[in-house]
């Protein structure tokens, strides 16, 4: 069984900083893209994303965020200045190959909050 483990997550004042960390575990046997997804203003998801060495942000991810990979099961997100309105919950995906698999498919963790507030 595949699980992705979100933590890093809590309260924040205005101006910080807050480092969010996933790990994948269980029966793997490759993992491809991962991620992290918060919900932009509208309600669609936004993202930054690590895949290859490349990384992509969301408009409003970009400047402010880093997200790094630092092994093949871990990803982090460095997420400094931070602003009320960047409170949600932040989910990390990935795309991963089980062990009797045979193609990638999408997981999720189940979220950890980010509450920003003085």
């Amino acid at each position: 069984q595949v699980q992705l483990v979100e933590s890093g997550g809590g309260l924040v004042q205005p101006g910080g900083s807050l480092r969010l960390s996933c790990t994948a575990s269980g029966n793997i046997a490759r993992i491809g893209t991962m991620g992290w997804y918060r919900h932009a203003p509208g309600g669609a998801l936004v993202a930054a994303i690590t895949s290859g060495g490349a990384t992509y942000y969301g408009d409003s991810l970009r400047g402010r965020f880093t997200i790094s990979r630092e092994n093949a099961k871990t990803v982090h997100l460095e997420m400094s200045s931070l602003k009320p309105e960047d409170t949600d919950v932040y989910y990390c995906s990935a795309q991963i190959v089980a062990s009797r698999g045979r193609n990638y498919d999408a997981y999720w963790g189940q979220g950890t909050q980010v509450t920003v507030s003085s």
